[in-house]
């Protein structure tokens, strides 16, 4: 195959563009900030715990929980919705769904404040399935508009538009935040007002969906893989062509064993970006404008670390390059375990060091993956088995982080315990690179 057209390229790379404000504002900076200080029953008795559902919560517990929560919901829901997608043709308008509903409930997070946690923590979760769930359609146009060696570079291209597009609107918020006059905010001896924060979620919410609407009217109709009447048999129909994948996969040795070291690595990865922010601010005391600046250089970092790391493996393949990646992931673990605490230059060392890799292990899994896999006209249903994987990691990595944090009352612990992780998909990495592959 050829690869599309510059245009289409760059309109499919502009949906990270859109959706990445998502992941920095909401899940990496300012929210996790505002939910630990609005997450709180009574300050005077203990700053950290809070009260849901009848259970008392260490709020930051509480976080990774609901996150947790949201994703194991798209685990369940994406492979049956990604079948029919292909089936019908129809994947520009789940993928349009998903950031419809995933930028409503962003901007709903405007009316987030102490005396409405419910709002906070529904929102939350249908943000993430909302961000998760048009990701995995986003992933599937790769292999329809790539050619196979063009796929690490564009793979690479998207993630860059993201951090770009994110950095931009995180400085915007940043205006708003630190100048909270601007939008009828205040910061004086009586307190601070919520105001500056909440613009900053409706922000994201306009942001995500405006340049998303702009990506989906450019990029190209889906060729369906099946014809018929779907209607009568949705689930019977989509679960089948949910187990033709699975058949094939089994046929697929390089594939199953990329996605067993993808599952392993990947559950590190992603609880890493998700609780990153929450570590530095209640474990390490890192002060909140400390903690957006060392924020804001993994994102920057983590654009040359894409390309960087989309050229190593061009040199070396992409299995081998992963190998480094994973095991550099490895290191970092025992080096944030043991930051000092108010350690601000160290903790801007390991974010730099975080941000190289971050990118171009996201990057390059996603493009290793559409390598490794058949020609087939079903995208949508190959890729939901990517997105189950790693909806599924998270769950386990973010569930995990956050039972031992309750359990050692340190997140500490919960760091040093990601390392098992990544020398687990190491090795897993080790076992797929065993069988030969011209394209990896």
């Amino acid at each position: 195959m050829q690869t599309a057209p510059k245009k289409v390229v760059n309109a499919w790379a502009m949906y990270d563009w859109a959706n990445s404000a998502y992941n920095l504002v909401i899940t990496s900076t300012i929210f996790p900030a505002y939910f630990e200080a609005i997450a709180v029953d009574d300050k005077t008795i203990s700053k950290t715990t809070v009260t849901f559902l009848g259970r008392q919560f260490e709020n930051t517990a509480l976080y990774n929980y609901t996150l947790a929560f949201a994703m194991l919901i798209v685990a369940f829901m994406s492979p049956l919705l990604s079948s029919i997608a292909d089936y019908k043709g129809t994947k520009k308008r789940f993928m349009n769904f998903f950031m419809t509903m995933g930028s409503l409930a962003c901007a709903s997070l405007f009316f987030f404040d102490r005396s409405t946690l419910w709002l906070g923590i529904a929102a939350m979760i249908i943000a993430c399935v909302g961000f998760w769930g048009s990701q995995v359609f986003y992933n599937s146009f790769l292999p329809e508009i790539a050619a196979p060696e063009d796929r690490d570079r564009i793979s690479a291209k998207g993630f860059a538009y993201g951090y770009v597009g994110s950095v931009l609107l995180q400085i915007i918020c940043f205006v708003f935040v630190f100048m909270p006059g601007l939008v009828g905010g205040y910061e004086n001896e009586s307190g601070t007002s919520n105001i500056q924060f909440q613009v900053c979620f409706l922000l994201v919410g306009i942001w995500w969906w405006s340049f998303g609407r702009f990506s989906l009217r450019r990029l190209p109709k889906p060729i369906p893989a099946g014809s018929g009447d779907l209607k009568k048999k949705v689930l019977s129909k989509g679960y089948h062509e949910l187990q033709k994948v699975w058949t094939q996969l089994k046929h697929l040795p390089p594939l199953k064993r990329f996605l067993g070291a993808f599952f392993f690595y990947n559950m590190g990865v992603q609880t890493v970006m998700l609780v990153a922010a929450l570590y530095g601010k209640s474990e390490l005391e890192i002060p909140t404008t400390n903690l957006i600046i060392a924020i804001l250089i993994i994102q920057l970092i983590a654009i040359p670390g894409a390309f960087s790391i989309s050229w190593l493996s061009s040199k070396i393949g992409n299995l081998k390059t992963l190998m480094i990646l994973v095991a550099f992931w490895s290191f970092l673990c025992v080096v944030g375990y043991n930051l000092p605490v108010g350690g601000i230059y160290e903790f801007y060392g390991l974010a730099v060091a975080v941000g190289f890799v971050m990118g171009g292990t996201q990057s390059l899994s996603r493009s290793t993956y559409s390598k490794l896999m058949p020609e087939t006209k079903d995208t949508a249903s190959f890729f939901s088995f990517y997105d189950v994987t790693e909806k599924v990691a998270a769950v386990i990595g973010i569930f995990s982080f956050g039972f031992i944090n309750e359990l050692t009352g340190s997140q500490r612990s919960s760091v040093l315990a990601l390392m098992i992780f990544f020398i687990a998909g190491l090795m897993m990495l080790f076992y797929a690179a065993s069988l030969k592959n011209k394209n990896v």
